[in-house]
């Protein structure tokens, strides 16, 4: 009796067929042309490495979400990859620790997850991004989030906006302008995360509530936030918000959450979350940071297209050409080296129309089935 279990795949895994994986593919292939075409060098890091690199090079990657095994090469642990962005940071400190900075690099490939999280029950997607390192400045800024619209307009996206928050809002304001007691930051920082007034009160934070509020259109809620900045703590910020709303400009709709944390922890004083028409959830999360280890300074991106695909559906096949017995090879060729897909006949009793062609090579040129 055969096990009609035997072939399911495990839950967070699916088979992408020949629709669905042409429209991954040439969504990833325009995505990263539009981060070539700015300078963005492409890295291909390998699909598993030590844990311990991977685990220490960044804080905010949990060894917990990594499969884990034992290398019979060395005994030591390796993990496969979580997150690409980690390797990228140790390419750029080790092997191109010497090459000129500002140093542009991308990357794509798959990552797998122990546990998908709440919203995404996915445990293995492709994830695609940009890094700019040894520079986190508001230029620096500025050119990769308008890089992260433009490259996900290429892959299809439509209707882009981009969230800005500042994750060290909290500990600059606590340093002077609004100070707290150290044992008191992290739930202030942590309330106002929340959205949550009357905890952020109980945790000793009265004084931070108008940032709750200074949250929404972009142009709104930076005047908000202006007002709030007591002593200009935040000034060089804002200027610097306002050079990197500047530098996207009408490419996609920004807003501003200035207390936003959750999935900024390794973050320093700038991020950004991307979000597209008709997609729901989140599309990639960028911002600045240092990276572990060498202590550079960073700025990049990361995009998870899949969600986009899924929503966009599947990718047309285009025309196909049939090729019957007997064909001319040399006329073949020059048709696909023009852009035709072939499918060549393996026998007399084929039927083009059925194996999905379009076309038929009648003696040198394509007719229409």
């Amino acid at each position: 009796m055969t096990d009609p279990t035997a072939d399911l795949l495990p839950i967070g895994l699916e088979d992408r067929l020949p629709a669905a994986a042409r429209a991954l593919t040439r969504a990833r292939r325009a995505a990263l042309d539009a981060m070539d075409a700015h300078g963005y060098d492409r890295v291909i890091p390998p699909l598993v490495e030590f844990e311990k690199s991977l685990a220490t090079r960044m804080s905010g990657v949990a060894t917990r979400r990594m499969f884990r095994f034992v290398d019979p090469a060395s005994l030591r642990t390796l993990a496969l990859r979580s997150d690409m962005t980690v390797q990228v940071g140790r390419i750029a400190a080790t092997s191109l620790a010497s090459a000129p900075r500002p140093l542009r690099l991308c990357y794509a490939g798959e990552v797998a997850t122990i546990a998908s999280d709440q919203l995404d029950p996915a445990r293995q997607r492709l994830q695609l991004g940009a890094e700019l390192i040894g520079s986190d400045s508001a230029a620096a800024a500025g050119e990769v989030v308008a890089l992260a619209v433009e490259a996900l307009i290429a892959a299809g996206a439509t209707g882009v906006s981009v969230d800005f928050t500042l994750p060290d809002l909290v500990d600059t304001l606590a340093a002077k302008a609004l100070p707290l007691d150290a044992d008191r930051v992290e739930a202030v920082r942590r309330e106002l995360d929340a959205k949550d007034a009357g905890a952020l009160k109980d945790a000793g934070g009265e004084t931070y509530l108008p940032l709750l509020y200074a949250a929404g259109p972009f142009e709104d809620a930076v005047a908000k936030l202006a007002e709030i900045d007591a002593g200009g703590a935040l000034a060089s910020r804002i200027e610097g918000l306002r050079q990197i709303a500047a530098r996207v400009g009408g490419a996609a709709r920004l807003t501003l959450d200035p207390t936003e944390r959750h999935g900024f922890e390794y973050q320093s004083w700038f991020g950004f979350t991307l979000y597209a028409e008709g997609v729901r959830g989140t599309l990639g999360r960028g911002g600045t940071y240092r990276i572990g280890g060498s202590d550079e300074p960073a700025t990049g991106f990361t995009l998870y297209i899949d969600p986009l695909i899924d929503t966009l559906g599947k990718a047309p096949a285009g025309d196909l050409l049939y090729l019957p017995p007997e064909h001319d090879p040399a006329a073949a060729a020059r048709l696909r080296a023009i852009g035709w897909r072939t499918r060549a006949a393996l026998g007399d009793n084929e039927n083009p129309a059925a194996l999905g062609c379009t076309h038929t090579l009648d003696g040198n040129a394509p007719a229409p089935l």
